[in-house]
Order: structure tokens, then sequence, then C-alpha cells
């Protein structure tokens, strides 16, 4: 039978889980490109989370510590499918690739070109402008200084602008994201 402290830290779990849930999903997604993969990697952080939740709750920012897990299993993931695919092409002899420019909206030129980025240009682009976080919010989630989030933020919107081209106006790139997630719920300074 549970203490008054264990139901009170699951209370305050649950109301958390509710809370975060969609957006650390709607994280997952975007760093991923995944949407079947979103919401598994979003209840694998918050299995994490409740694991650690005495620690979590303590600290200053629990949401930052949950978009930081978030990041990191999506990294796992898409380090796990490269390394997946370098196998499977081992074995798998490629035909002749043919790619045509397909006529879709900007949203999913967008979100293909986020998947163009390196893991860490991408995940401050998502941050920054998908959540709408501030560059400190956005360094504590990642575990970067500001400074790199700085940097990494503005390189991967002049690639984002550079493979969407004319197309690529950095106010419609913040739109398409967030018309692809939804709401962010505002500036989390």
């Amino acid at each position: 039978m549970g203490t008054v402290v264990d139901d009170a830290a699951s209370v305050e779990f649950h109301a958390f889980f509710e809370r975060h849930y969609a957006e650390l999903a709607r994280l997952a997604h975007l760093l991923t490109g995944e949407a079947d993969a979103a919401d598994d990697l979003a209840a694998d952080a918050l299995l994490a989370l409740w694991h650690r939740w005495d620690r979590v709750r303590a600290a200053d920012r629990p949401v930052a510590y949950a978009r930081g897990v978030v990041a990191n299993l999506a990294r796992t993931r898409i380090r796990g499918a490269v390394r997946e695919r370098r196998r499977i092409a081992l074995f798998w002899p490629r035909g002749e690739e043919r790619t045509e420019v397909p006529d879709v909206a900007g949203v999913v030129d967008v979100q293909e070109a986020l998947r163009r980025l390196p893991f860490r240009k991408r995940a401050c682009v998502v941050l920054r402008h998908a959540f709408d976080l501030s560059e400190k919010d956005t360094a504590l989630a990642l575990g970067i200084s500001v400074g790199t989030v700085k940097s990494q933020t503005s390189k991967g919107m002049a690639e984002l602008q550079r493979l969407l081209g004319p197309q690529g106006d950095p106010r419609r790139v913040r739109a398409a994201m967030a018309a692809r997630g939804g709401e962010s719920g505002g500036r989390n300074r």
C-alpha cells in the first residue's frame, strides 16, 4: 500500500503527464520525423521520468529535463535507424533510384528538409521555432550552451533556407513547423 508521500508523487506525476505528454510527443515527432515513433518516445521518456520522479520534481525546470530525455531518446533512435540502414545496404543491392520532386504542401517540404539537418541543428531549430522556446530553455533541454544554441539555430535556418530554395523564407518555415505540430502552448522562457 502506498504512503501519503507516494500518493502525492503519483498525483503530481499524473498531472505532469497530462500537461506535457502531447508536447513531448510533438517534439519527438519533429525530431525524428516519424509520427508512429513519437508516442512511443514520449511514453518511454515519461516512464524514465517516473522512475526518477523524486529527482525530476525537485529540478528547477522539470519540463526542460523531460525535453532533454526526449531529445536523447530521439537521437538514440535516429542513430539506430542509421546503423540499420547501413547493415541493410550491405546485403541489399541498390538499383537505380529515381527521385522526383513531388508537388506537396510547404509543411511536407519543411519536414523533409528538417530530416536532412544534423540532429543538433534540427533540435535547435525545432525547439526554438516550432516550440517557441527561448535560447536558454533550448540550451537546458539539449544540455548545451546558449552560444551553441544560437549558432546551431542560425546555421540550421540557413541550411533550411538553402534546402527549400525560394520558398525557404524563415516566416514560412516557422509557420509550416507550427502548422505541422499544432499549437506550442506559448513561449516558455
